[in-house]
This record gives structure tokens, sequence and C-alpha cells, in this order.
């Protein structure tokens, strides 16, 4: 299989977006590793089950909501989401100040003991997020999925973009750009196609050394209904 030059993606969001300027004016950039070592483990779980909330309903509900959240579960605090009985979440998932979805709220104990084993692994939960190299970001999606609590999918990903880890995301553009260049098929969270993608994606990098989560905003901006 041969790949499209990144240089043609490139030039074709450019030309969609109305300049290079324009293009890169869009574009976002990972945390360099020594801003990422600086996020307490509370702020991971905070992001984790902002997203996990966001799925599937209005993202500004929930945004609006999350003062309430903080307040509910004690800022996040790791050991204190350890250690809360059922019970007490169960009264918990009832207070008006959250979204009361006792499901969702479920999964922030789970959540909380993942990220709190692999903070006495490694130090902190930022230290393990930041090891894990951008080349293998498919094996810490699966980690997510494996070891959390509705953390598959893109829901793990778009948490870590947006806690500034550098990943590419499978967004709707991104995929059909793969699926139509004939780089996955077949499911899209199959071993098979994430491997597929993730080969992709650093050859990309290897190409234009670019950062994985700009390249596959360039791909999105290149196709897709989002040429304005």
């Amino acid at each position: 299989m041969t790949l499209e030059k990144f240089s043609d993606i490139y030039y074709r969001a450019a030309t969609r977006k109305g300049s290079n300027s324009a293009l890169e004016q869009r574009l976002s950039y990972p945390k360099p590793t020594e801003d990422l070592l600086k996020i307490p483990d509370d702020r991971w779980l905070a992001m984790f089950s902002q997203k996990i909330f966001q799925s599937g309903m209005n993202w500004q509900v929930v945004r609006n909501k999350w003062p309430g959240f903080e307040e509910v579960f004690w800022g996040f605090d790791i050991e204190k989401m350890c250690l809360i009985p059922p019970e007490m979440w169960e009264k918990k998932a009832t207070n008006p100040a959250i979204i009361r979805h006792l499901g969702k709220v479920m999964t922030i104990p789970h959540n909380a003991q993942m990220i709190q084993h692999a903070s006495r692994d490694r130090g902190s939960f930022s230290q393990f997020i930041a090891d894990w190299p951008s080349a293998d970001i498919i094996g810490l999606w699966a980690y997510l999925k494996k070891q959390g609590n509705r953390l598959g999918g893109n829901t793990g990903p778009y948490s870590l973009r947006l806690m500034g880890k550098d990943t590419f995301i499978l967004s709707g553009d991104v995929e059909a750009y793969l699926r139509a260049h004939n780089i996955i098929d077949g499911g899209r969270d199959t071993s098979k196609s994430l491997q597929a993608a993730q080969d992709a994606f650093n050859f990309w990098h290897a190409e234009s050394g670019r950062p994985f989560c700009q390249i596959s905003q360039i791909i999105a901006f290149s196709v897709g209904d989002n040429s304005n």
C-alpha cells in the first residue's frame, strides 16, 4: 500500500481553509513533557469522568454542571474515591448537583483505582502517560479501555488529547479518509484496523515531523464538511 504524501494532504487542507496560516491557527499542540508531568492524578480522573458523562449528552450541559461534580466528588481526590463504600456512591448518584446517572457515577471509583495502580508503579499517573510512546498510542488506548471503565471508543483518546498527551483521534472525518484510501477496512476498533492506522500515522509523523494530534487534525481538515 502506498500512502499519500503528507505534503499533499497538508496542501489540500490549507486550500480548504484558505491559507497555510489559517490552517496553522486551527492546530493544537501537545504539552511539553515537563508540563504534562505537573498534572496531578485527580485532574486525570476529573477529565476521564467529564468525557464519560459527555458521551451521548450535550457537552455544554455537562460543563455547566461540572462545579457540582467537583464539589460532590471532593475534587476527585484519588484516595477518597477509592475508599468510598458502595452505598455512598449510590447516594451521591442521586445528588441534584450532578447529572444523576448511576452507571456513569460508578466509573469514578473504577477509574480511580486504575489511576492509583499506575501511580504506584510510576510515581504518578502523569509519569505513566508521559512514558507511553505516541508511536504506540493505540496501546495506551487499549490499556485505558481494558483497565478503566467506559474509556473505550474515542472517550480515552479525547481525554488524552485534552490533557496534552500527543495522540491522533479516529474522528468521523479521519476514519472516512483512512477507509477511502484503503488503510483500514472492517471494524474501526479491531486490532487490525487500529494497527494499520497507527502504522500510517507513524509514517506521516516521520515524514512531516509534526505531532500526531496535528496530523489527524490536518487529515480531518482535508476532507469532509469542514472547508470553512
